[in-house]
């Protein structure tokens, strides 16, 4: 797929930053940044998926230099290892991926504009309709409050959630009778961050056993948790340990699932090479968001719906991670609509 969108020729002449801010249900306010790419009459965008509200501050406030002038595609990612994207160090040295993959995916989306194809035509994929669940916690203290909000807006829904240790076995039986919940992510694999979780064999049991269909994702594999997965490791899958094909190759156990973040992976290369190895070893994907705003989410739905548009990805639109439901949200699977150029072919 990348020798494919490689060579795409690309002129970039200018770019503007714009920021975004927005409540989310996992209580903090989420900015973003968009980087806006201009060249022979197009126009071509990205967003930075950075969590920390301050790098975006500096960076709207100081700006920061990327190449420009007439090159490849290919050429372009390779002159932005030449580019510190970061006027001050970020908070976390994964938020450098962030930002790579917001100026990577807009110059590739200026690439496809100017030359009036699709991501889908070049790579030789169609855009299907999407499969998508929604993702949300259940509050503290947790209830099932929310899980009946979104059953009531769309009775066909399917959901991923982060338990804690603080669901008791009223909740996760009555969770689990709903039988909609298709991923469980444990936040095993992070560390420094608000949403770290301990490894607690007692808790992954209970989750585990109860959801007996559920992907679980990122548990921390110790030597106490580990016999918890004994005969469910292809009910297993890695998120935040993967930023590039090698982290695949090294994980623990041959995996059955990824979840692939195109923001962690910073370039398209990456990425591209990441899918392709999960395609060569039949391990099924599922796209995972990071609180996008705007462009980021329509990206990682167009890669969902030409990579792995059928399994429970984590791409819903924006609006179900709003703490008010708005009305009129599509329910899955997503159409990819048609009509344009760039990585999500809609006119602009």
């Amino acid at each position: 797929m990348y020798e494919a969108v490689a060579d795409l020729p690309l002129t970039v002449e200018d770019w503007t930053l714009s920021g975004r801010e927005r409540d989310t249900t996992s209580g903090f306010v989420r900015a973003t940044t968009t980087f806006v790419l201009r060249g022979a009459g197009e126009t071509g965008r990205g967003e930075d998926v950075t969590y920390e509200t301050e790098d975006h501050e500096i960076l709207q406030r100081e700006g920061v230099d990327l190449p420009t002038g007439e090159t490849t595609f290919g050429e372009y990612s390779r002159r932005l290892d030449e580019f510190d994207l970061f006027p001050e160090p970020p908070e976390r040295e994964v938020f450098r991926h962030y930002r790579r993959w917001a100026v990577e995916s807009a110059a590739l989306d200026l690439a496809l504009r100017q030359a009036g194809r699709t991501l889908g035509d070049v790579i030789d994929r169609t855009y299907d309709p999407v499969r998508f669940v929604v993702s949300t916690r259940l509050g503290d203290p947790p209830t099932a409050d929310r899980v009946d909000e979104l059953l009531a807006y769309d009775p066909d829904i399917e959901l991923k959630l982060d338990p804690t240790p603080a669901w008791d076995d009223d909740l996760i039986a009555d969770v689990a009778a709903r039988d909609r919940v298709r991923i469980l992510d444990l936040k095993g694999q992070y560390e420094g961050t608000e949403v770290d979780q301990d490894a607690d064999p007692s808790f992954y049991d209970r989750v585990v056993s109860a959801f007996p269909e559920a992907v679980i994702e990122d548990p921390d594999l110790t030597a106490e948790t580990r016999p918890v997965f004994d005969g469910e490791e292809d009910r297993v899958s890695w998120d935040a340990p993967i930023e590039s094909r090698q982290d695949i190759v090294d994980l623990p156990f041959e995996p059955s699932w990824c979840n692939i973040k195109p923001s962690r992976f910073g370039s398209v290369e990456s990425l591209f090479g990441a899918v392709e190895y999960c395609e060569e070893h039949d391990i099924r994907m599922y796209g995972g968001g990071q609180f996008e705003l705007g462009i980021g989410r329509d990206h990682i739905q167009a890669l969902a719906s030409l990579c792995y548009p059928e399994t429970p990805n984590d791409v819903a639109p924006a609006g179900y991670n709003e703490p008010d439901l708005p009305a009129g949200l599509p329910s899955s699977p997503l159409a990819v609509e048609g009509g344009g150029d760039g990585i999500t072919p809609v006119e602009r």
